[in-house]
């Protein structure tokens, strides 16, 4: 590992000069690093002399831009039979959150927080900020599964945060504050009251249950115990219509709901009876016709 001092003259006659870091890599090709300020130089063939002692340093040219390692992310999702809705999730937030601004990155030179600066200057929600980073440190996993990448930079900046930094966050994270994330009762009142026709008896389920969109879809009537006011989640459907279990033991569970809810189910469960019915003694009469 050395580091020498190159000057050279431009095509314009201007003399130039560049700090070259000079080393040998862990598969024993040699390499030259530029840099235009010795302090950098110095600073990666410091970090660069430990990686390669541990056996983990990536060269710039061995590895990717963010935009094929999120394309190979994508691939790893599909290859691990992930569910249609979450890899298209994972497109989404590559394409229009993580490609636009740092897609031609080399995954050496990425500052997970100046990304961070960027989306939020982009007007990105706290939310998507906060899934397009996680998206960003899925990418980063994936790559130094396939030896693309030696660190973690969305993991590294977690850390480097000040524990009371840390602890801040977790006091307000799952905290949702009404008005802004979840209606007022006033707003709950006003819709319970406005709601009328096929969409009544399903939105009070979602309303007064609070199951998720997925498990709204999945669920049935046998899953509905109308006089023992209760409902059993025991299957989801994605957006794709595709049944599956919940994701997690927790998320199978026995919800109590309230008359207003129930009520509506069975008037519902009654008019769908009937028209059933309807719809069967009008096939049979046009058979026999």
């Amino acid at each position: 590992m050395s580091i020498r001092k190159r000057k050279w003259k431009g095509p314009d006659g201007i003399e130039k000069e560049a700090w070259v870091v000079n080393y040998t890599d862990i598969k024993g090709v040699r390499r030259l690093k530029t840099f235009t300020r010795k302090k950098d130089a110095d600073e990666f063939a410091s970090k660069a002399a430990i990686e390669v002692r541990e056996g983990v340093h990536v060269a710039d040219r061995d590895t990717v831009t963010v935009k094929k390692a999120g394309e190979l992310w994508i691939a790893t999702g599909e290859g691990e039979d992930l569910e249609r809705s979450t890899i298209n999730q994972r497109k989404r937030h590559l394409k229009f959150h993580i490609e636009p601004f740092i897609g031609g990155t080399l995954l050496s030179k990425v500052d997970a927080r100046a990304f961070q600066d960027t989306l939020r200057a982009e007007g990105r929600s706290p939310a998507m900020v906060k899934k397009a980073l996680g998206s960003l440190g899925s990418i980063f996993a994936d790559s130094i599964e396939r030896k693309l990448a030696v660190r973690n930079p969305v993991r590294d900046m977690r850390r480097s945060r000040k524990g009371k930094e840390r602890r801040a966050e977790q006091r307000q994270k799952g905290k949702l504050i009404v008005g802004e994330d979840i209606p007022t009762r006033d707003e709950v009142k006003a819709l319970v009251g406005a709601l009328s026709g096929r969409w009544r008896p399903l939105l009070l389920t979602a309303i007064f249950a609070g199951l998720r969109s997925s498990e709204l879809r999945g669920l049935r009537w046998q899953d509905i115990e109308l006089d023992r006011r209760e409902i059993r989640v025991q299957q989801r459907a994605d957006e794709f219509g595709e049944i599956g279990r919940p994701k997690s033991h927790a998320g199978e569970r026995t919800i109590p709901i309230p008359p207003i809810v129930i009520n509506a189910l069975r008037e519902w469960k009654l008019a769908y009876s009937r028209r059933s019915s309807a719809g069967t003694k009008t096939a049979s009469r046009s058979g026999r016709t």
